[in-house]
């Protein structure tokens, strides 16, 4: 690609872009300052913040100068996007917590070069009311303001000035930002295009018309069945190892559907045209592989949680999938199995047929008789055939757990009372 936007149309990566021509010029001749900024109303980003971040460390790669915005003043009253009440207000001890683990995320995202991460409550817990309404109020209108498709879309059930202030702060910040850290270009997802091209507006009335300042929003992330993307029948992907194991993380890519892994390859990876092209080709001549899925899954759950998590993640799938569970880990034990049925038992030995009955993996001591006898029941890997064998909880996995097999796919997981 000769240019980054290339790059991104490419990708499908762009929505709206302000001054399509002044940026791509402004890219040309020098290194530029974009920022991308996430209010701290959790501890943990999810893969549906990710995307707009994605971008900027496309632009990082590039060569040019990432910052990163953690709204903790901008989180402390929260923003009016895409919902029809009002946010519940934080504690600020709340904010700070979440500002400090969204932090640690992004620094782990990435890395040192050419990052920049900044607090916006540095800058606008500063503000008087007075200064507030002098200096910026005077430069917004009411009516431009209404108009916002953002503020539009709240006004028939209702919204506080609190929230429908929110587009001022945010264009207070990208003013700083531009003042301050040479920041020209501000990414973010497609509802923010009102709040980012208000910043527009507010640099060219403090600064003058000519002022370089751009706005580069993303489109909206749909599959290819029209629902949203991010979402599982258990919630959010989240991207904190304590919210979503690294293999929970990695089976959600690996799972997707043939009509949207080639976009998702694009958005979330860092492949080459070519190499995406190829994998495309696989998906239409040898779907049943499901290489590109493979893939996708290797390269985001790399990105987000390190090399060896994909290795982890691909020896649990393995173990799973034939049986040979008695090299897991009790890590890996405790990822792979976290949604399967699970019961907590004593670590006293006992009789196969009776602990069996005991944990409710059989229904009844001659079903779990016939089971055994027939094969039908692994305990940690092992088939076992005689009704006289002993269960022993501590004798596999640190003494913590102890795997059920029934029949080819049915697994079972007791965890060991310590």
């Amino acid at each position: 690609m000769s240019n980054i936007l290339e790059e991104l149309r490419w990708r499908g990566a762009i929505n709206q872009l302000s001054d399509e021509e002044g940026l791509e010029k402004l890219l040309e001749d020098k290194s530029v300052g974009i920022y991308c900024g996430t209010d701290p109303t959790g501890d943990s980003l999810h893969i549906g913040h990710l995307i707009p971040f994605m971008m900027l460390k496309r632009f990082q790669l590039a060569g040019h100068r990432a910052h990163i915005l953690i709204g903790g003043g901008t989180g402390s009253i929260g923003d009016p996007s895409g919902r029809n009440s009002e946010r519940t207000l934080q504690t600020m001890e709340q904010v700070k917590h979440n500002e400090e683990a969204l932090t640690a995320q992004m620094k782990k995202l990435f890395g040192k070069d050419n990052i920049t991460i900044v607090n916006n409550y540095d800058w606008l817990s500063k503000l008087s009311l007075l200064d507030f309404l002098r200096d910026y109020g005077k430069l917004f209108n009411i009516n431009t303001m209404l108009n916002k498709e953002v503020v539009a879309s709240r006004l028939e059930n209702g919204i506080s000035f609190t929230e429908f202030s929110y587009q001022i702060l945010q264009g207070i910040d990208f003013h700083h930002l531009w003042k301050n850290e040479d920041v020209q270009l501000q990414i973010g997802g497609s509802d923010q295009w009102g709040n980012i091209t208000a910043g527009i507006d507010l640099i060219h009335k403090l600064e003058g018309s000519k002022a370089q300042a751009y706005a580069l929003t993303i489109p909206l992330m749909l599959k290819a069945d029209g629902t949203k993307f991010g979402k599982t029948a258990g919630g959010a992907v989240w991207l904190d190892p304590e919210k979503t194991t690294p293999y929970e993380f990695y089976q959600f890519w690996l799972n997707q559907d043939d009509r949207d892994v080639v976009k998702y390859l694009k958005y979330f990876t860092f492949l080459s045209k070519e190499e995406i092209e190829a994998l495309e080709e696989k998906v239409k001549t040898q779907p049943e592989k499901r290489e590109a899925q493979r893939k996708l899954a290797q390269e985001v759950t790399a990105f987000v949680h390190g090399q060896d998590a994909v290795t982890e993640s691909e020896h649990i799938s393995a173990a799973l999938f034939s049986g040979e569970v008695k090299d897991l880990t009790a890590s890996e034990i405790e990822q792979g199995f976290k949604n399967m049925p699970n019961v907590t038992v004593t670590s006293d030995k006992k009789n196969i047929v009776d602990w069996l009955v005991e944990c409710g993996i059989e229904p009844s001591k001659r079903q779990a008789r016939e089971d055994v006898t027939n094969g039908a029941i692994r305990i940690n890997g092992e088939r076992i055939f005689e009704l006289d064998f002993e269960i022993d909880p501590a004798a596999n996995f640190d003494g913590k757990f102890v795997i059920v097999r029934r029949g080819k796919k049915k697994y079972f997981l007791a965890r060991v009372e310590a």
